[in-house]
């Protein structure tokens, strides 16, 4: 049976990335399409008239509101939901094209098509989430990465006061969700940054297919009706993602040395010593691109931390209780293969699981540093009583 749903092309970026050059570049070669356009300042589009002729186009504001019947675990655009909604119904369109905004993350956008409404409607019924496409500045890239400001310092990107996400943690989650990549500019960047660019993403997100351009002059077919969009793949795209889902051993992916850029994943069954740990996090660390994974803090035994880290943005917090420390009628199933994969007596689920990336990494002396903030057995000994004495530096966590 033909697919009849509406497909959905998606482009995120950074302001100034190439999002709506790319979309004028498109209408350019879609002339005999129907193509609905939901953008976010029509002023920017600098289309000619003959090329509106027959195009559906939508503003939006893009205003964020959160859920708060806690199906989604992000937050919803009820107005995109509302015109994918109205498009999909009018029908006659062959493409939609969305233009988030320039400090909008992809995932919530893409969780909109499948999100259920209370009266069991959900916009995968007309429409298809065909491509999420993420454009680059290749220019800006490193300067990105490794840059300190949070969103809300930078006039320039329109975040609101009380944003508090950094510029890095919103480029990575632009990176790890894509399944297109635009290179763009690589006209301004020498051959060598280029290929540290590719290093880096390849390992961000293996699965995305990376695409060099200028002016964001890319083949049409690229990045409409790909059929690359899979909503399962997407929550495990990027490489912690899937090293931390392989099983066993045997299916741990292989580090790969790409231009300096490697990778590891650093395991323990023992807790970490906070001051320890706190000393490493601060002075050995270097050359560290990536960290994201799950690490058990000896004076927070029942809390499942988390840690992610990006270039200079730096999160350590609770993402809740180890399954170790729920009674069993809170899992999933009672023999729940997920939580037995990472079962072993007598610490239940706690662990170290951390995937590294970084460049010119010296694996050995990582392990040998995370390895000294293991409790000895001494300390293991004295049992969780005395490990909650124990002082530590790090913030409170909620």
């Amino acid at each position: 049976m033909a697919e009849s749903r509406l497909p959905v092309t998606v482009l995120s970026g950074f302001l100034g990335s190439g999002k709506t050059t790319l979309l004028t570049h498109l209408l350019q070669h879609l002339r005999n399409r129907r193509v609905a356009l939901i953008v976010n300042d029509m002023s920017e589009l600098n289309i000619d008239a003959r090329l509106v002729e027959g195009l559906r186009l939508e503003k939006t504001q893009a205003r964020l509101v959160e859920m708060s019947n806690g199906c989604i675990c992000c937050t919803l655009r009820e107005d995109l939901w509302e015109q994918v909604g109205e498009l999909a119904r009018e029908g006659g369109y062959d493409y939609l094209l969305i233009e988030s905004t320039g400090i909008s993350e992809p995932m919530p956008v893409a969780a909109t098509f499948s999100f259920v409404d209370e009266n069991g409607r959900s916009l995968s019924e007309k429409t298809r989430l065909d491509t999420m496409v993420t454009v680059l500045d290749c220019k800006s890239f490193f300067e990105h990465y490794f840059s300190q400001d949070d969103l809300c310092d930078r006039l320039d990107f329109g975040a609101e006061a009380g944003d508090q996400r950094s510029l890095v943690d919103l480029l990575v989650d632009q990176v790890e969700f894509a399944d297109v990549i635009l290179l763009n500019k690589i006209d301004l960047v020498q051959p060598q940054e280029l290929r540290d660019i590719r290093a880096v993403l390849g390992k961000l997100n293996p699965r995305a297919e990376l695409i060099e351009c200028s002016f964001s002059q890319v083949e049409p077919s690229k990045v409409l009706l790909t059929s690359r969009f899979d909503p399962v793949q997407a929550e495990q795209s990027a490489q912690w993602s899937r090293e931390l889902l392989s099983l066993t051993p045997a299916e741990h992916i292989p580090e790969t040395v790409e231009y300096g850029i490697s990778s590891f994943v650093y395991q323990a069954r023992r807790p970490f010593h906070p001051e320890r740990l706190m000393e490493v996090v601060q002075n050995s660390m270097d050359g560290i691109l990536r960290v994201k994974g799950f690490f058990w803090l000896a004076s927070r035994a029942s809390q499942l931390g988390y840690w992610s880290q990006a270039g200079s943005s730096l999160r350590l917090e609770s993402k809740g209780k180890w399954w170790a420390d729920l009674p069993k009628e809170s899992w999933p199933s009672q023999d729940d293969p997920w939580i037995l994969s990472r079962w072993q007596d007598p610490h239940g689920d706690r662990r170290q699981e951390l995937v590294m990336i970084g460049a010119d990494l010296d694996r050995q002396k990582v392990e040998a540093a995370l390895d000294g903030c293991l409790l000895t057995e001494e300390e293991m000994a004295a049992g969780q009583a005395a490990w909650s004495a124990l002082s530590d530096p790090f913030p409170a966590w909620s």
